[in-house]
C-alpha cells in the first residue's frame, strides 16, 4: 500500500485521480460538517464547485426536500439556508433532506477528485474508522488536503498524518511518499494538543475572529464517530454500517483500538 499526500488540490488536475482511491480532508470545516449532516440523517450531500452551480442544481430539485448550504470566506452565502457550521446541520434541520453544499475549500477539492474509483471524506471525527476501512481495502491511495484559499493548512495536514499513523498500526507493509512522511512529522509535532493547534492555525484564527470558536471545539473531537462519507453518483452518502462493522471487527481481531 502506497500513501501520497497533496497539501493543496492545486498540485494535480482532476484527471490525475481517475481510477484512484482518494481521501479528501477539510477539518475546518467542510469535512466535519459533511460527516455531521449525514450522521444526523441527511439523505445526501451534493458537493459543488461554484455558488452559481449550487443555485442551478437547487432549481431543478424539489425545494421542500432540498437545502442550500455553504459559505464564502467563513460567512453564510446570502440566500442560502445554511452556512458551514456543523451546529447548523442538526437532525431536525437536515433529516431526510438533500443538501447542496458549496464551501471555499472543501467542496472544490471533492469535485476535483470526482473521477476517483473510491472517494472518502475524512476529518478528525472519523480518523480511526476510515483508517480501519482503508487498511482492509489495502489499496494505494491519495490524500487531498483542501487547504485554505489554495494554500497549505496545518490542520488538514496534521489530520492526514494522524490517518497515516493509524493505518501503520494496522498494516506495516506501507510505502510513504515524502509528503506523507512530512504529514506524519507535523502530526507528531503539532497533533498532541488538537484544539491548541486549531486555534493557532491561520484558518482557526479567522474563524475565531468571525465568531466560530465553538466550531473549533467541535472540529477538534477525535474519533467520536464511525461515520464514513463516500462519493457515489455525484453525491456523498454514508458508507453502509455493515461494511464499517466488518472493518472494525478486523481491527479488533488484530488487537488495535
Amino acid at each position: 500500500m502506497k500513501i501520497n499526500v497533496h497539501f493543496t488540490p492545486l498540485s494535480v488536475d482532476e484527471l490525475y485521480f481517475t481510477g484512484k482511491t482518494t481521501v479528501v480532508i477539510d477539518v475546518l470545516r467542510a469535512s466535519t460538517t459533511i460527516i455531521t449532516a449525514l450522521q444526523n440523517g441527511a439523505k445526501e450531500i451534493i458537493p459543488v464547485g461554484t455558488v452559481e452551480f449550487a443555485v442551478k442544481v437547487s432549481g431543478g430539485m424539489f425545494g421542500g426536500q432540498t437545502l442550500l448550504g455553504g459559505e464564502r470566506n467563513t460567512k453564510k452565502i446570502e440566500g442560502f439556508a445554511l452556512g458551514n457550521s456543523p451546529f447548523e446541520y442538526s437532525e431536525d434541520v437536515v433529516s431526510g433532506k438533500s443538501v447542496i453544499l458549496y464551501t471555499t475549500n472543501g467542496t472544490k477539492a471533492i469535485v476535483k477528485a470526482k473521477f476517483s474509483a473510491d472517494l472518502f471524506i475524512c476529518a478528525l471525527l472519523n480518523v480511526n474508522a476510515l483508517a480501519n476501512h482503508l487498511a482492509v481495502l489495502n489499496k494505494d491511495f491519495e490524500i487531498v488536503c483542501s487547504g485554505r484559499s489554495n494554500n497549505f493548512s496545518m490542520e488538514d495536514t496534521v489530520c492526514a498524518g494522524k490517518l497515516i499513523s493509524e493505518i501503520e498500526k494496522l498494516n506495516t507493509d506501507i510505502i510513504l511518499s515524502d509528503s506523507a512522511r512530512a504529514s506524519q512529522a507535523l502530526n507528531k509535532s503539532f497533533g498532541k494538543s488538537i484544539l491548541k493547534m486549531l486555534k493557532e492555525s491561520e484558518h482557526g484564527k479567522i474563524l475565531i475572529e468571525n465568531g466560530f470558536t465553538e466550531d473549533l471545539n467541535f472540529c477538534s473531537k477525535l474519533n467520536n464517530t464511525n461515520a464514513i462519507p463516500y462519493f457515489t453518483g455525484n453525491v456523498l452518502k454514508l458508507l453502509p454500517e455493515n461494511i464499517i462493522a466488518s472493518t472494525v471487527s478486523v481491527s479488533k481481531s488484530t488487537g488495535t483500538t
